[in-house]
Formats: structure tokens, C-alpha cells, sequence
């Protein structure tokens, strides 16, 4: 069953944060220039509600595991939270504010520090200290 609840993990991180990494980066610039700016903001939306399904997987799979209490799941959870407060509180409506005023200020620094913080997920669920794997 860990299988099952790693492999729907590992699928809708890449489905939903990818696009909103990179439609949120794409964004900035879109709004200066010819780009579609709400196409981008709505693909930022969309993907952000789809991305929810991530930690859902993540703590299904975790659980299965017997892994929940672990540092460095307790560090990705915190690091995911993080993400989620960035999208939310500050991207999403930066890109709304933008979409009306053509005010870009900060907006890339956050997205930056979004996918910072994905990375950085991404990579402690790959090296997992204590990890059986080998890696």
C-alpha cells in the first residue's frame, strides 16, 4: 500500500506543483510584456487548489510507513506549510494586483522562495536522512 500512496505522492507533486512553479515564474514577465498574464494567474489557481492533494498523499503515505513523527517529514511538512503560506498569501494575490495595476514589486522574489522551498522538499524526500534506500 506504501507503493500505491507514494507513487499518487510522487505523481500529483509533479502535476500540480510543477505548473504553478513555472507559470508563477513565467508570470512577472508575462505582465511587461506580451505575454498572457491571466492565462498564467489561472493556470497559478487551479494547479495551487490541484497541489492540496499533495501533502494529502504525502501524509496517506507517510502514515503507511510508519514515518510521520520523523524529522525530516516533520522539516517537509513544515517546508510544504511554508509554500502553501507563499502562494497564497503573497503570490496569488501579487499576480491579482498585478493583473490590475502592471505592479510587479516583490513579486518575483516570492516566487522565488516558493520554488526555493520546493526544492528543498523535493530533495529531503529523495535523500531522507535514516533513509533504507541507500541513497
Amino acid at each position: 500500500m506504501s507503493k500505491f500512496f507514494l507513487s499518487l505522492h510522487v505523481l500529483a507533486a509533479i502535476i500540480a506543483i510543477g505548473p504553478v512553479t513555472v507559470a508563477a515564474s513565467m508570470f512577472p514577465k508575462a505582465v511587461t510584456t506580451a505575454g498572457n498574464p491571466e492565462l498564467l494567474h489561472r493556470i497559478c489557481r487551479v494547479y495551487a487548489l490541484i497541489g492540496i492533494s499533495v501533502p494529502v498523499f504525502g501524509f496517506a503515505t507517510a502514515g503507511v510507513m510508519g514515518v510521520t513523527g520523523h524529522p525530516w517529514v516533520i522539516t517537509s511538512i513544515a517546508l510544504t506549510t511554508a509554500a502553501a503560506f507563499v502562494l497564497a498569501l503573497k503570490i496569488l494575490p501579487g499576480q491579482e494586483k498585478a493583473l490590475k495595476t502592471k505592479d510587479i514589486k516583490h513579486l518575483a522574489m516570492y516566487t522565488g522562495v516558493f520554488n526555493l522551498l520546493w526544492a528543498t522538499v523535493t530533495v529531503l524526500m529523495i535523500l531522507r536522512p535514516g533513509s533504507t534506500t541507500g541513497a
